[in-house]
C-alpha cells in the first residue's frame, strides 16, 4: 500500500472558514470516507502550522476501545472540561463518531414516573453535552458521524440553530487523481469509474486486495451498523435491495418497482413500506443518495419515481462483483456526486415538449434533464451524455435542454477532454475531465 498524504484542501478550507464561529461543526459522511483523517490529520496539522499547541487540541475517538467509557455523555463532558483552561487562546475539541454515545437518565429522574410524551426529556444525550461546550467562550467544537438521521436531520432542533453540517464524501476525481499513480487522465477516469474514491482502497496496489476491502466494508461495517442501529432482521431483503439499487443507479424507480424486481429475480415480495424503510436506512448510512423529479414548466416536484445514486462507485461495483461494464450511468453518478460536493441542490428535470407526427397529429412527450442544479441564485441545467456520435444522438440528448425555454445555463457533459464551448443552440459543451478537474469551469460562462 502506498504511503501518501491525501490532500483534501476543499474541506480543510471549509473548516478554516468556520473556525470559532460559535457553531458546532458536524462532519458527516459514509464510514471510512476520511472524516477522521480530515479532522485529526489534515485540519490538526493546519492548526499546528498556525501555532496551536498540542494541549489545545482535545481529540476523542469513540470508535476506539480506549475511549469506550466516554460514550457516557457525563463522562465525555467531564473528560473535556478537565482539559480546558480559562484564557483567550482557543481549545479545539474533536469528537469522532459522536453517534456512539449513549443516552442516559438525567440526574434525579425517576423514569418509571415519566409520562410517555415526556420520556425523551428525561434523558441526557450528546446534544446536551455539545450545547454545553458551545457556551464556553474559548472552545471550538467539531464532531464526526456516520448516521444522517442522528446528526443531519436533527441539527436545527437539537443544536437550536447553532450547528453546521459539513458533508464529506469519498475522494473526488480531482482528489483521487494525484494519488492514483497514473498520468493519463482518460485511463485514470476509467479506473475511477471502476474503483471509486474510498481513501484506503485508493492507496492499494493489488486489485484483488482492493476488491476484497471494498466488499468487506459492506458486509463487516455498513450492513452490521444498519442491522444494529435499526434492528433489521431480514438480511435477505436488505442484501437484495442493495443489489437492485446498485444495478439501477441513475434509473427512475420507487419501492414498488424495486419490489417487482425482487419478485421477478428472487421470488420474494417485501411490502413497499418495508422497502421504503430499508432505503431510508441506506441513505441514513450515506451509502446512496437520491434526486427527485422537478417539472420545469409547472414548477413543482413529482412524488415518484426518483433516481438513486451510489455514494461511491467502488463500493457499488464491488457489491456487483465488478461485472458492470457500462460507463454511461457511472459517469452520470460521478457528476451527481461532484455537484453535491460543490454545494448544489440536485434534482432531475422533467420537460413536456409538444411534437407533431407526419400526419399533423399533436402529442406531448415528457423529456428528462439529468440534473437541475441550484446554489443560491445560480441555476444550471445539465445533461450527461457519454458520447454524441451522430446528429440524431445529439438531437435526442439536447431536446430537453432546447425545450426548457428560459435563459439559465444549459450544459452537456461528455466523455473526454473537450474544453467548454458553445454550440449553435447556445448550449455549453464540456468534457467530463475539465468539468471534474476545474471547479470553476462553468462559472466562466
Amino acid at each position: 500500500m502506498k504511503d501518501l498524504i491525501i490532500r483534501r484542501d476543499f474541506y480543510v478550507e471549509k473548516l478554516i472558514r468556520r473556525r470559532m464561529n460559535g457553531f458546532v461543526k458536524v462532519i458527516t459522511g459514509v464510514r471510512r470516507c476520511g472524516k477522521s483523517y480530515l479532522l485529526n490529520t489534515l485540519f490538526r496539522q493546519r492548526l499546528k502550522d498556525e501555532g496551536v499547541a498540542d494541549d489545545h487540541i482535545i481529540s476523542v475517538d469513540l470508535d476506539d476501545k480506549a475511549f469506550m467509557a466516554l460514550r457516557d455523555p457525563f463522562l465525555l463532558d467531564d473528560y473535556v472540561r478537565k482539559r480546558v483552561r480559562r484564557g483567550k487562546k482557543p481549545y479545539y475539541v474533536f469528537i469522532d463518531e459522536i453517534q456512539r454515545t449513549r443516552k442516559v437518565p438525567a440526574p434525579g429522574v425517576d423514569l418509571a414516573s415519566v409520562s410517555p410524551e415526556d420520556i425523551e426529556d428525561a434523558y441526557v444525550t450528546f446534544y446536551d453535552v455539545l450545547n454545553g461546550w458551545r457556551k464556553l467562550d474559548n472552545v471550538d467544537v467539531y464532531v464526526t458521524g456516520s448516521n444522517s438521521k442522528t446528526l443531519s436531520s436533527d441539527i436545527a432542533t437539537n443544536f437550536r440553530d447553532r450547528g453546521q453540517q459539513i458533508r464529506i464524501g469519498p475522494l473526488s476525481f480531482a482528489e483521487w487523481f494525484p494519488v492514483s499513480g497514473l498520468t493519463d487522465k482518460t485511463e485514470a477516469f476509467h479506473r475511477y469509474l471502476t474503483w471509486g474514491g474510498m481513501p484506503v482502497a485508493a492507496l492499494m496496489d493489488d486489485m484483488e486486495e482492493r476488491a476484497a476491502y471494498l466488499k468487506g466494508l459492506f458486509d463487516e461495517v455498513y450492513l452490521k451498523d444498519i442491522r444494529e442501529r435499526h434492528s433489521v432482521k431480514d438480511d435477505l431483503v436488505l442484501s437484495n435491495l442493495i443489489d437492485v439499487l446498485s444495478s439501477d443507479i441513475g434509473s427512475l424507480t420507487n419501492p414498488h418497482k424495486v419490489g417487482d424486481t425482487m419478485n421477478s429475480l428472487w421470488k420474494i415480495r417485501p411490502s413497499d413500506h418495508t422497502l421504503k424503510n430499508y432505503i431510508d436506512y441506506l441513505e441514513d448510512a450515506f451509502l446512496f443518495g437520491h434526486a427527485r423529479r422537478f417539472e420545469v414548466k409547472g414548477r413543482r416536484y413529482l412524488d415518484s419515481p426518483v433516481k438513486y445514486y451510489a455514494t461511491d462507485l467502488g463500493l457499488r461495483n464491488a457489491r456487483l462483483n465488478m461485472r458492470d461494464s457500462d460507463l454511461s450511468h457511472p459517469m452520470e453518478n460521478v457528476i451527481f456526486n461532484e455537484l453535491l460536493r460543490r454545494g448544489y441542490n440536485v434534482d432531475v428535470g422533467v420537460v413536456p415538449i409538444s411534437t407533431r407526427d407526419k400526419s399533423g397529429k399533436q402529442s406531448i412527450r415528457q423529456h428528462e434533464i439529468d440534473f437541475i442544479v441550484n446554489r443560491g441564485n445560480d441555476k444550471v441545467y445539465i445533461q450527461s451524455a457519454l458520447r454524441l456520435d451522430d446528429k440524431e444522438k445529439e438531437r435526442q440528448e439536447t431536446a430537453s435542454l432546447r425545450g426548457v425555454g428560459d435563459f439559465f445555463k444549459k450544459v452537456v457533459i461528455t466523455e473526454g477532454y473537450d474544453e467548454p464551448h458553445f454550440d449553435s443552440d447556445g448550449i455549453i459543451r464540456v468534457g467530463v475531465l475539465p468539468f471534474l478537474l476545474d471547479e470553476a469551469v462553468m462559472s466562466r460562462f
